[in-house]
């Protein structure tokens, strides 16, 4: 018995400042169209697919943060993704800048969704580990910015019964906290999707530099092993307005294996056919959550958020 999902991970090269919002969806769209020629039900875009990475720039003007933004979605510019999914009958995760009013009140998340092979939105994730700072430090060679334009997310970690199984979403630096991996698969996740846009210098500690493709594999591989679920992690790559972006997009196995990764720094789909049964394999032993967790003695894991020595 096998419930068989083919999922494409579509990673993106660089994306110009000067780029526009038309000519990325026709990238996004070529690559859907490759996925659905190989037979995928799902393909994965990475985090804040549509633009440049922003927040490597200090900006002052609101209204420049805003142009980086999408006020709806679809819109305009992203229907085609919309349509073109419909057409085909292949779904999508798509990463992007979401600028919305609450109770009166303007909010910017770093958002993704999920969107069915009918064209309809299944579930929407906004970013909660949101990496960087918040106030412009000139001696950086490029800004990290996500704390100042943008809020941690406020819907959770959720999953949805969508293609077939249990589905999740994460992004980006969520993916180095092993709390995110575990409460979504707590919710019954078989897999997860997770686009990023990762700098290889990081300017706070630059002898972990080369460190970077190591530590983007571990996190996830242990995520992967530790939760029985599969993994689906989609980069922006390459050189980007001056920016050294990793790319290493891969699928991994419920196992930890890494089962397809990318082999460029330019928009390439990488594909895997993802039997989410094997998360039985996982699940049902080595970490049987009902079986074998101890949720008593984690409590400080919730209650405590920095650490507290002897």
């Amino acid at each position: 018995m096998s419930r068989m999902l083919t999922v494409g991970a579509a990673q993106l090269g660089p994306i110009s400042r000067e780029e526009t919002r038309g000519e990325v969806v026709q990238r996004l769209l070529s690559l859907m169209r490759k996925a659905k020629a190989r037979g995928c039900d799902l393909v994965v875009f990475p985090e804040l697919a549509l633009t440049t990475f922003f927040p490597r720039w200090y900006m002052q003007d609101q209204a420049d943060v805003d142009a980086y933004f999408e006020t709806e979605m679809p819109g305009p510019e992203t229907q085609p993704l919309f349509d073109t999914a419909r057409e085909l009958g292949i779904g999508f995760y798509l990463g992007y800048a979401e600028r919305v009013e609450q109770a009166g009140r303007v909010r910017h998340f770093n958002t993704a969704i999920l969107v069915d092979a009918g064209g309809g939105i299944v579930g929407k994730y906004r970013k909660i580990h949101l990496p960087g700072h918040s106030e412009n430090e000139p001696w950086r060679a490029f800004q990290h910015l996500e704390k100042r334009y943008f809020e941690p997310g406020d819907l959770g970690f959720g999953t949805w019964r969508a293609f077939g199984g249990v589905l999740g979403m994460a992004l980006c630096n969520d993916r180095r906290w092993p709390e995110t991996y575990r409460v979504l698969a707590l919710k019954g996740m078989e897999l997860m999707m997770l686009g990023y846009n990762t700098p290889i210098h990081y300017p706070p500690v630059p002898e972990h530099d080369h460190l970077q493709g190591f530590h983007n594999h571990l996190c996830m591989q242990a995520g992967a092993y530790q939760n029985g679920t599969w993994v689906v992690a989609v980069a922006k790559a390459g050189r980007e307005e001056g920016c050294e972006l990793l790319g290493q997009s891969c699928i991994i196995a419920p196992t930890g294996e890494i089962v397809a990764m990318s082999s460029t720094l330019d928009d390439e789909l990488i594909v895997a056919d993802c039997d989410l049964d094997r998360t039985r394999e996982i699940k049902e032993n080595i970490f049987n959550f009902a079986l074998h967790r101890q949720p008593q003695e984690y409590r400080l894991i919730a209650e405590r958020k920095g650490t507290v020595a002897p």
